[in-house]
């Protein structure tokens, strides 16, 4: 058997290739940055043609970085930002746009307009998501609407849509010379155009939304061969696993049974719980999506509470205030001071996602008095994340009626010790983070490995799971029901601020 397995994770912000060894353990890894394009307030793009490129340079960067060849790789599995969307030229293979990102909100007045005939949760039951600027079909409508000639060469076949994943495979693949136009089930259930049950696209929701149907990836399981790379550094190398970031995470927490969840803290922040073969329907403004479907196995389901803004905001201080140097100093100043001074900030930046699902709030911060600076502002910054993991689990809780008992956490920002604290401290229950820091990549490993027999089975890969670190609450009982009843009270005053 080949010694490593690839998993190549665009994220966000950046785009990254590992190579793991049987055992989970990185071998090599590179990492690339993107540029964050903001043409308007609320639009939010990505080029393209940028992250493909960032993509094949980061397989040769980690490949060379070992000395390692193709021929070491038994396969690569991919992850994803996901809902960020693409329309490409099927025989160019030029985007006809910049990529819409999946926090962009320009497409609100088509959700309000759409939800006024039906209600929010008009296609909830067969999609298991609300209407929303989040997710990929009103981009794709907004494309076809608003780029010249599009929905013409759309409905004539040679536009091809995608989320990031489709659009890495079929350049990888070959492009205009035989691309493999793919995609997983686990981001086609975030496109609000598959149905849940079938795990097909619906006819219903294509008119609804005025997409065609040509312009739309094969959907298949999250882990098997799709096809082989056709050049670079990994050029032969099977491309077999697919999942979108946040599903991914799920399968490298090895979260495989009913019940068992984790929240990665990255640009947003997203709780997933594994529901089992069976969606569930939220009544307290959570998702259902696609966990996993690992071959011909059937898909496990999850329920999903959605953050749009939490490491973001620690971005946004240090860009657009410029209160800190780098991400990591944010801990330092918000240790500078005892507590938050009162202060509350709500990053409605993008609407609020769950429980809300109000894409006309936007950011407010409260609470403050001459006495408040820039130490309790960090601090406000660290604790808006904890606070809105809380109001998820709650939701949670009450769709699943179970407690969450521990919580498993994964990303960048559980590497800020004061926050993750802080996290158990509002929880009122134990934060646990695994030992393997690269749970996304790790995901995306997994799910390539078990398709080509690198791992046995997903038991196997249970056993590979170990807690580096566990954070205990240590907060008292009515500080914290007053902290978060303050916080409720900040959320409120974010809702309704675009008429």
């Amino acid at each position: 058997m080949l010694p490593y397995i690839g998993a190549l994770d665009q994220g966000t912000t950046s785009t990254r290739f590992i190579v793991f060894d049987s055992a989970g353990r990185v071998v090599s890894a590179a990492q690339r940055e993107h540029r964050q394009i903001y043409p308007q307030p609320g639009w939010v793009e990505h080029d393209p043609e940028e992250i493909l490129r960032s993509a094949q340079a980061v397989m040769g960067e980690a490949m060379a970085g070992r000395g390692l060849a193709a021929t070491h790789l038994a396969a690569i599995g991919i992850t994803n930002q996901r809902e960020t969307t693409v329309v490409w030229n099927r025989r160019t293979g030029k985007p006809v746009s910049h990529a819409i990102v999946w926090q962009d909100t320009r497409t609100s007045d088509y959700v309000s307009e759409l939800a006024r005939q039906g209600g929010q949760d008009r296609f909830r039951a067969k999609t298991g998501l609300p209407l929303s600027t989040y997710f990929s079909s009103w981009k794709i409508r907004w494309i076809l609407d608003h780029i010249p000639e599009s929905r013409e060469q759309s409905e004539a076949g040679d536009l091809l849509f995608g989320n990031i994943d489709t659009f890495l495979v079929w350049h990888l693949t070959g492009g205009p010379d035989g691309g493999i136009h793919v995609t997983d089930v686990t981001n086609a259930s975030r496109t609000q155009l598959m149905n849940l049950s079938t795990l097909a696209w619906d006819k219903e929701l294509l008119d609804a939304f005025g997409i065609p149907a040509a312009i739309l990836p094969k959907i298949c399981s999250s882990s098997e061969v799709y096809g082989e790379v056709k050049e670079g550094s990994v050029c032969g190398v099977r491309i077999a696993g697919i999942l979108g970031d946040q599903q991914a995470a799920l399968v490298g927490q090895a979260c495989f049974h009913p019940g068992e969840a984790k929240n990665t803290y990255g640009t947003g922040c997203f709780l997933l719980m594994n529901t089992g073969e069976q969606p569930v329907q939220s009544k307290c403004g959570l998702i259902t999506t696609v966990a996993f479907k690992f071959g011909n196995k059937p898909a496990h389901y999850a329920l999903e509470g959605s953050i749009a803004i939490t490491g973001a905001l620690v971005q946004w201080l240090r860009d657009n205030l410029g209160l800190i140097g780098t991400s990591s100093e944010i801990e330092a100043l918000g240790r500078s001071v005892a507590d938050n001074g009162g202060v509350y900030f709500v990053p409605a930046f993008s609407g609020l996602y769950a429980p809300y699902w109000k894409h006309n709030a936007r950011g407010v911060i409260t609470g403050l008095t001459r006495y408040a600076n820039k130490g309790h502002l960090a601090r406000a910054v660290l604790e808006a994340t904890a606070f809105q993991t809380r109001e998820v689990v709650e939701a949670m809780e009450k769709d699943c009626g179970a407690s969450l008992e521990v919580l498993r956490v994964d990303g960048g920002m559980v590497e800020n010790d004061l926050l993750m604290q802080f996290q158990a401290d509002v929880l009122n229950r134990p934060v646990v983070k695994s030992s393997i820091n690269e749970t996304t990549s790790l995901g995306a490993a997994y799910a390539a490995g078990l398709a080509v027999g690198f791992f046995k089975n997903t038991e196997d890969l249970c056993q590979k799971w170990t807690a580096a670190r566990t954070w205990t609450p240590n907060l008292d009982d009515d500080r914290r029901r007053e902290m978060y009843r303050l916080w409720k009270k900040a959320v409120a005053r974010s809702f309704d601020w675009i008429d």
